[in-house]
């Protein structure tokens, strides 16, 4: 089934997507999802479907969180020296992204951001301003989507952008879900400045969504075991690097 096999690589879709994909009416993909509902392996939501079936969950923020933490933190020390004080911050829901922002508080920043995680870090921190776009929330990557998500980050403006994704080449930056495509591209439209936090795990990777052009960003900020090759090319390509030194 077409639509099954979509829902485990995309694991949310709307009906509207499903129509597109299938060639079908939405009235048709709703009674094709109500069928499948019954069976177990999918979810109805309001406009959509969801996977549910049961498997190791990697891309959780709770796993993701736990993977490579002493590269994620020199990458989360080395970014937060890029923000000034006051400054607005968008932060998406990276986990690489929440290391970041335990940095940030005593520079009492603005920060917009649609990450579960990181408004609950502020939630007790009377220095930094936050606003936490509007959107479903998908608790699996502890984060708002939507169209009120995208249209959140589509009005805001922010001095930086401070982002993550699931892959790094020199065509462009790669994220795994599609629900974060557009949100993703709405906060790097309102930036002035752009950065990426990317550990060496995601250099010379493709995932199954492109972003955006390389040249839509102002820096990529790694560890020190991210391969120099590539590291090389985006420095060619106007792209300021900046490699985390490893911990002593």
């Amino acid at each position: 089934m077409k639509i099954t096999g979509h829902l485990k690589v995309s694991e949310f879709a709307s009906l509207e997507e499903l129509s597109d994909r299938l060639g079908v009416s939405v009235s048709t993909v709703r009674r094709d999802v109500t069928a499948l509902e019954s069976g177990g392996k999918i979810r109805r939501t309001h406009g959509g479907a969801r996977w549910k079936a049961n498997r190791t969950d990697e891309y959780a923020f709770t796993v993701r969180n736990s993977q490579s933490i002493k590269e994620k933190e020199a990458i989360a020390l080395t970014c937060s020296e890029l923000v000034q004080p006051g400054w607005s911050v968008i932060l998406d829901a990276g986990s690489t992204v929440y290391h970041v922002a335990r940095h940030l508080q005593e520079k009492a920043p603005q920060i917009i951001t649609n990450s579960l995680p990181v408004a609950n870090l502020f939630s007790s921190a009377p220095e930094a301003e936050v606003v936490v776009s509007g959107g479903v929330i998908y608790p699996r990557l502890g984060v708002l989507v939507g169209p009120l998500a995208v249209e959140a980050f589509s009005k805001a403006h922010a001095n930086i952008a401070i982002m993550s994704a699931s892959g790094l080449t020199t065509e462009g930056v790669f994220n795994s879900h599609s629900l974060l495509i557009d949100m993703q591209k709405a906060m790097i439209r309102s930036s002035d400045r752009v950065v990426f936090c990317l550990d060496h795990t995601k250099f010379d990777r493709r995932s199954l969504f492109f972003l955006t052009e390389v040249s839509n960003l102002d820096t990529v900020v790694t560890d020190w075991l991210a391969p120099e090759s590539l590291i090389s090319d985006l420095r060619c390509m106007g792209i300021e690097v900046l490699r985390a030194p490893e911990p002593t």
